[in-house]
């Protein structure tokens, strides 16, 4: 089985300002959060995200310029409802966990569980994932629960992170685990996710706990090799690529704006400061590049790449990005 994961997690969480709230209870939501972090089985990257926030005050609330995307990230929503019976409007609260495992020289698998807390009782969600199947699934047991194993061809499915893509997908895994919180995804992982033998390191759980009061909290583990992703001609950002031991952060909003946080933790000082230091070089060369352009898309990522904030302390470089709504509109309006 083969995933493609491909993150929107940039435009999806700065189009949120639209919705224009806030958190009124930061410790109700670092409770949801931390219950929905302990139904994960292990995992090397973990994403926690407000699914009501996002589908129930930020989609309605699209101004014209994002009709587009909203088509769009509806259509892929109803899409994966089509297939499989679950329509993720219906969430409130989404936790995905990630598994990387290495298939070939410079190549990886991703295998997901997502698990969905929300309006729906399980039990409808099941039903009607089993109407829209045609009957094509199966029952597995996995100790005491049952585990429905649906086929699935090319299912295009929104996450917490965004949009991902699940290419050449066989089966789709869902289950119950209580009376209104579901687990679907990758067989495997929904097996391990019912088994309960295994959970979020303690590593990852303490940087996503970091973020009680944010849209989006992440944190991951990379996989050695990680400039393996990215095409790269410079020898020296992929050497300090590979010294990232963690990558964890957040995506909020306030007035206005939508923020991105994020920091890099390298196995030492010294490396941090090498990664600070090229990421500056690279945001001066972006600054020159692109300081006389005057088409209104290259205006925006020219201001982006001004706004971006690096900081170092220790082995942790920090980047911090504001995006005003103005920015946020021309952005949007460029996708067709």
């Amino acid at each position: 089985m083969k995933y493609r994961i491909f993150a929107v997690l940039v435009l999806s969480v700065l189009v949120l300002n639209l919705g224009g709230s806030t958190f009124a209870d930061s410790k109700a939501r670092r409770t949801s959060m931390t219950q929905l972090i302990a139904l994960l089985p292990a995992s090397d990257g973990v994403v926690i995200f407000d699914a009501k926030r996002f589908f129930v005050e930020a989609m309605p609330k699209f101004g014209s310029s994002g009709q587009v995307i909203l088509a769009k990230l509806t259509g892929k929503i109803d899409g994966f409802q089509t297939e499989t019976g679950i329509d993720i409007r219906k969430f409130d609260d989404v936790g995905v966990g990630v598994s990387t495992r290495q298939i070939a020289e410079k190549k990886f698998d991703v295998d997901p569980v997502v698990i969905g807390r929300g309006r729906l009782t399980s039990a409808s969600l099941i039903g009607a994932a089993k109407v829209a199947s045609k009957s094509k699934y199966r029952e597995e047991r996995v100790g005491d629960r049952v585990m429905y194993v649906f086929d699935a061809q090319n299912v295009v499915a929104p996450t917490a992170a965004g949009v991902a893509v699940l290419d050449k997908v066989n089966e789709v895994a869902l289950a119950s685990l209580d009376a209104k919180t579901v687990a679907f995804g990758d067989v495997g992982r929904v097996r391990q996710t019912l088994e309960g033998k295994t959970k979020v390191g303690a590593d990852l759980v303490g940087m996503l706990e970091r973020s009680p009061a944010s849209v989006a909290a992440f944190a991951a583990r990379p996989p050695a090799g990680l400039k393996a992703f990215i095409p790269l001609d410079n020898d020296e950002l992929g050497k300090n690529i590979d010294s990232i031991q963690y990558v964890y952060g957040n995506a909020n909003v306030i007035a206005d704006a939508a923020t991105i946080h994020v920091v890099a933790r390298t196995y030492q000082n010294a490396q941090a400061t090498s990664l600070f230091e090229t990421l500056e070089g690279l945001q001066l060369l972006g600054k020159a590049f692109l300081g006389a352009a005057k088409g209104a898309d290259k205006q925006v990522y020219s201001r982006m790449i001004d706004n971006a904030k690096f900081s170092v302390r220790a082995n942790e470089v920090t980047f911090d990005l504001s995006v005003p709504q103005a920015d946020i509109d021309v952005l949007v309006g460029l996708i067709k």
